[in-house]
């Protein structure tokens, strides 16, 4: 059978759908460590209470599960394009609302805005599984990682912004939000040159595969989500409240985005390599070691508030976020046909997206109002990253020691 014919174009094609998703991920991805160094802070100068400085980043994190499984069927049915198209429309209008809330000193116009980001970090999580709908089997672990090691620009690109912004108009991250709006105008029309077709439909117009049910009772499509939901929502419970434990131990701004700085390019740099370890040692070796680093950050996290114990601890949780997230996106996408990813990417990233709109709404109360001080907060933040971390743990043993075919 004759098979070099077809793969160059398919190769190309595959390539230059990875080379958009990572230009993509690269700037309009800026706007999220954009947000997530001010919302806090700009949250906690607006809002009547403190223990709901988080509230804006928890809303991007509820706006973007909300969207997650609508997102996915509208990428099912229309394609990559008009998905991340929509999301671009979500993170500008986000934005704007965002920025209007700051000009009016409006806290729920301001948590409003942020609700609507979370359209745009509900499509930017489809950017991975769009890496992988166009290339072979064995593309598949490098496409994905090399689209998150996009990341690594917007992880130069989103903290120096907020530098040079933040502070740049009378109103304190008014010029960050404006930017956020210039960033989404930007990249909308990268995705002109992305070529993914919908996946083909019957007659009847349903998509065949099995049911959401039949993929829910699959064990390796269980624990990739168990892994992913607990990598991302332990990374956004501490990285939400780290600009304020930062600045609450006596740093200035500055000192915090460049905590942030380090921390997004700990969760992107490892990307360049990720995909060759999973193909080399296997997924579940590679999501185990993501799952150890996390709690080797929460350990070095809660050792001490010095300037490098803050940098040790989030880049560690950088890496460890790599590694697990990556690692179980990449099992979610080998237990999975093509006609079944619009179903069950979306109920991947609702569960995703649930556990960290959770972690982002227990993160500013666990570190302002469950001790006597920031030091205090700072540690029962870490702390509440421990049973979480022994429950993916002990999925993904199972998984790896249950008999095969069981």
């Amino acid at each position: 059978m004759d098979v070099t014919a077809p793969l160059p174009d398919y190769s190309h094609r595959a390539r230059r759908n990875v080379v958009v998703l990572i230009l993509a991920q690269a700037i309009l991805g800026a706007q999220m460590p954009m947000i997530f160094t001010v919302g806090g802070l700009a949250g906690q100068m607006l809002a009547p209470n403190p223990c709901w400085a988080t509230l804006p980043i928890s809303m991007i994190v509820l706006g973007s599960m909300l969207t997650a499984t609508p997102m996915s069927a509208l990428m099912a049915r229309f394609g990559r394009r008009v998905g991340f198209w929509l999301g671009t429309a979500g993170g500008a209008s986000g934005a704007a609302v965002g920025a209007l809330g700051l000009f009016w000193g409006s806290f729920p116009v301001f948590v409003l805005g942020a609700l609507l980001t979370g359209i745009y970090m509900s499509a930017q999580g489809f950017y991975r599984f769009a890496a992988a709908d166009t290339g072979p089997d064995s593309f598949r672990p490098k496409a994905i990682s090399w689209v998150m090691a996009g990341g690594l620009a917007s992880a130069l690109i989103g903290p120096q912004l907020v530098k040079v912004t933040a502070d740049a108009m009378p109103v304190a991250f008014l010029g960050t939000y404006l930017a956020a709006i210039a960033v989404n105008l930007a990249g909308a029309g990268l995705f002109l040159f992305l070529d993914i077709p919908p996946v083909p439909q019957r007659r009847d117009g349903t998509i065949s595969g099995r049911s959401r049910a039949a993929l829910l009772r699959d064990p390796t499509i269980r624990v990739a989500i168990i892994c992913a939901t607990v990598s991302y929502a332990l990374m956004n419970l501490v990285m939400t409240s780290t600009p304020l434990a930062v600045v609450g131990c006596g740093y200035d701004k500055g000192t915090a985005a460049d905590i942030v700085t380090a921390h997004v390019l700990a969760m992107f740099v490892p990307s360049f390599f990720t995909g060759h370890l999973i193909a080399r040692f296997g997924t579940s070796r590679i999501i185990g070691l993501g799952l150890a680093i996390l709690a080797g950050a929460g350990a070095v996290a809660m050792s001490g508030v010095a300037l490098e114990q803050f940098f040790a601890a989030l880049i560690l949780l950088g890496f460890g976020w790599n590694f697990g997230f990556i690692g179980a996106t990449t099992l979610l996408t080998s237990a999975i046909a093509p006609e079944e990813r619009g179903r069950i990417q979306g109920i991947n990233d609702l569960f995703v997206f649930g556990g960290v709109t959770l972690a982002s709404l227990s993160s500013g109360t666990l570190l302002n109002c469950s001790g006597s001080g920031t030091v205090a907060g700072w540690q029962a933040v870490n702390l509440a990253m421990l049973p979480f971390l022994v429950l993916a743990g002990a999925s993904l043993i199972w998984l790896v020691m249950r008999p095969t075919g069981s």
